[in-house]
């Protein structure tokens, strides 16, 4: 399909020559690069609280950020007008950062490589709103059978479908549709009068609504969150002190994700404030480990078919058998440090400037018996499922919350526990790790990063693994 007859001509009412038009107007005044980032957002969102529908929401968004680069500065000017003078008057606006005659001299705009991760036919936001309704109502209903003991429970859905269209003064034309669907369901158990205990649980992904009918039902979401909370009944206060620490497979790969990810970010590493600044080649971590940014997983919540500047995105391999390989690059990173981009440049919406940003992030699989894991711990901490969590990128110090963790005893999981902290520092909790399991697992599709005001969403993932020393806070 041609650019000129494909929606997205239709949909933001411009051609090729106004976008070459529009990126000659953002260097006017000079620079060395310009781009232009069109969307056209779709979302929903139904909400259900004690058994009621309390909130249901549709909503449309279109706008355009217009980007200019002159060396490490940028400048940045959006509007959700998309009349041409407006185009026009953003361009003007991201161009006074520029002072100094224009180092691009011409342009043609070509359709650039993209993959086909989420070949979507119909996305949720065009399906029956009602079809939407109904999941949520079931969610509801399966918590609340699961065990009497479960007196409220939430239940989430939530989707949008965004078209996008990136022109680049490099002569690159992308342009992609992402279709993007989660639900998540909190329940509360309580018995014999006692403190209330909650579970959650939720996924999703860049798919049809099928998905939520045929793979990851309603009902398993309720039933995984009603669990939880019920396990948690039964909980005994954290032990505190330095102690072996095991992560249990897929969610737990947060803890991954803040602790080192974020710190592997080029823009923190350009400006030398990461903990893994300029470490590139040396060991960081146990050789047992080996850390993955792959954002081109089919229908992951994290992927993409091009980042937000209009590159590919692609299989990153950042920790290799414990040494630092790389960092996570956008253009204007790749550009100071002489690098290629990853196809890591990601934006919340027309409105924010793109920058380095995780897009699925995991460890690799090793060669160890989870169970085998497990019984070689005479006396630790397993940690199932995360709550929050904040992390300092100079230092890389970390605080995270277990919302379902157990006892580890003789080698044996028993009682569950509650209120329990882990306290570590990024790079010196993976030299640690001492046993990697075979069993790799990525989270259920509900990750949402946030960084500089920024949210996009995210996957994580991790094997069960097993960390020698840790601190963990507890009250026991």
């Amino acid at each position: 399909m041609e650019f000129s007859e494909s929606i997205f001509a239709s949909r933001f009412q411009i051609t090729r020559q106004d976008l070459e038009r529009y990126l000659a107007e953002a260097l006017s005044q000079g620079g060395d690069y310009a781009d232009l980032y069109f969307e056209y957002l779709l979302t929903s969102s139904i909400s259900l609280d004690e058994s009621m529908v309390k909130s249901a929401t549709q909503g449309v968004s279109m706008g355009v950020g217009v980007r200019v680069i002159a060396g490490e500065r940028t400048g940045y000017a959006y509007s959700d007008d998309l009349a041409p003078e407006k185009i026009r008057k953003a361009a003007r606006v991201a161009a006074c950062i520029a002072s100094e005659p224009a180092k691009v001299e011409k342009f043609d705009l070509n359709e650039g490589a993209r993959h086909n991760l989420y070949p979507v036919v119909t996305a949720p936001t065009e399906t029956a709103f009602s079809a939407r309704v109904d999941l949520v109502k079931r969610a509801d209903q399966a918590a609340r059978a699961y065990d009497p003991r479960i007196f409220q429970v939430q239940a989430v859905y939530a989707d949008n479908f965004r078209h996008v269209l990136v022109a680049t003064s490099d002569g690159v034309l992308t342009i992609d549709r992402q279709p993007l669907a989660r639900m998540s369901v909190f329940a509360l158990a309580r018995q014999d009068g006692g403190a209330p205990q909650r579970g959650h649980a939720g996924g999703g992904g860049r798919v049809e609504l099928d998905f939520f009918l045929k793979e990851k039902t309603p009902e398993h979401f309720a039933k995984e969150a009603a669990r939880e909370a019920v396990v948690m009944l039964d909980a005994v206060d954290a032990p505190a002190g330095e102690m072996t620490v095991v992560l249990g497979p897929g969610w737990p790969g947060i803890l991954l994700h803040e602790a080192v990810g974020h710190g592997l970010e080029a823009d923190f590493n350009r400006k030398g404030v990461s903990a893994f600044s300029g470490r590139i080649g040396q060991k960081v971590a146990s050789e047992l480990c080996t850390v993955i940014d792959d954002g081109t997983m089919n229908s992951r919540r994290g992927s993409l078919n091009v980042d937000d500047e209009g590159h590919a995105t692609q299989r990153n391999v950042l920790i290799e058998n414990g040494v630092l390989r790389g960092y996570l690059q956008d253009k204007l990173s790749s550009s100071l440090l002489h690098s290629e981009s990853t196809g890591s440049g990601r934006r919340e919406s027309y409105a924010h400037i793109p920058m380095p940003r995780m897009t699925n992030t995991f460890m690799l699989a090793g060669e160890s018996d989870p169970e085998q894991i497990i019984r070689s711990v005479p006396k630790g901490l397993y940690c199932v499922n995360f709550g929050g969590g904040q992390v300092d990128i100079t230092s890389g110090n970390f605080v995270f919350s277990a919302s379902e963790s157990y006892l580890i005893e003789d080698g044996h999981l028993t009682r569950p526990v509650r209120n329990a902290t882990l306290i570590g520092n990024g790079p010196e909790a993976l030299k640690y790790v001492s046993m990697v399991g075979n069993d790799l697992r990525l989270d259920e599709g509900i990750g949402v990063c946030g960084k500089e005001g920024q949210s996009v969403p995210v996957g994580v993932g991790i094997p069960t693994i097993k960390i020698d020393r840790m601190t963990v806070g507890g009250t026991a």
